[in-house]
């Protein structure tokens, strides 16, 4: 069954009535090798022409992605080896308050340095938590580490996530994590981005945070794929300003 994207449709139609621009970005979690998966996300990217950040994983990545990578897949620091340290019980995290600070520090410090010697220039100082989590203490201590952006989920409530640090989060997974973890009820996937596009227009969210697609191509079925490529295509369509992260960004005061 098609999905009916009237809501969607109709809130871009009112961002291009009053003259708006939507900057829009996508950001693609735990790459570690060249795959068919991986293979499949950069022909979609190309299609629609917009780049991936693709967040990998430093402790685990294969040096043959680097040696692989197209120029429209570009890499990330995504955590450390993605793995959880929080207590039985709490939700998943690497960079949680539970772990010693100079661990993690040291954990994201490594992980920077060793995709940089990877993929070079090609690499933005952008941090990636895995699970989207991240203790408070970690996040100020990242700027000294040389990162300059981070991203998570849902939309930021301030430019900053730290002095020195940029917040630049991903606002729409279609994946039902907690259910089926294939597609999630595309009717609500197109109702919350529709809603999302009318609190930044209303000015309820902030309207310069570019917009962030999350996906995690080596988990996607038929369906993921399809509804994502229907979405980007649509969006691209739109009025929309492709985002991509800076090489050596100037961060907000």
């Amino acid at each position: 069954m098609t999905p009916d994207w009237t809501p969607l449709d109709q809130e871009l139609d009112r961002w291009r009535d009053q003259g708006l621009t939507l900057p829009l970005w996508w950001r693609d979690d735990d790459a570690i090798a060249p795959t068919p998966q991986l293979d499949q996300l950069a022909a979609l990217a190309a299609k629609v022409g917009l780049p991936v950040h693709l967040a990998v994983i430093p402790a685990r990545v294969s040096p043959a992605l680097a040696q692989e990578l197209p120029p429209h897949l570009i890499p990330v620091v995504h955590g450390w080896a993605h793995q959880s340290h929080a207590p039985a019980g709490e939700k998943k995290a690497e960079f949680g308050a539970h772990r010693p600070l100079p661990d993690m520090a040291a954990e994201a410090r490594d992980g920077l340095a060793r995709l940089q010697t990877l993929f070079g220039p090609a690499l933005p100082p952008l941090f990636v938590p895995p699970w989207n989590r991240i203790a408070p203490e970690i996040t100020a201590t990242l700027p000294a580490l040389g990162y300059r952006m981070i991203s998570t989920f849902t939309p930021r409530k301030t430019p900053l996530a730290a002095p020195g640090l940029s917040q630049i989060n991903t606002h729409l997974d279609p994946i039902d994590w907690r259910g089926s973890r294939s597609l999630a009820a595309p009717e609500r996937l197109i109702d919350q981005i529709a809603r999302q596009l009318t609190d930044r227009r209303e000015g309820r969210a902030d309207a310069d945070e570019p917009y962030g697609i999350l996906t995690h191509h080596l988990v996607h079925d038929a369906a993921i794929w399809d509804f994502t490529t229907a979405l980007l295509v649509r969006l691209m369509q739109g009025p929309i300003t492709p985002w991509t992260a800076p090489k050596d960004p100037e961060t907000e005061e």
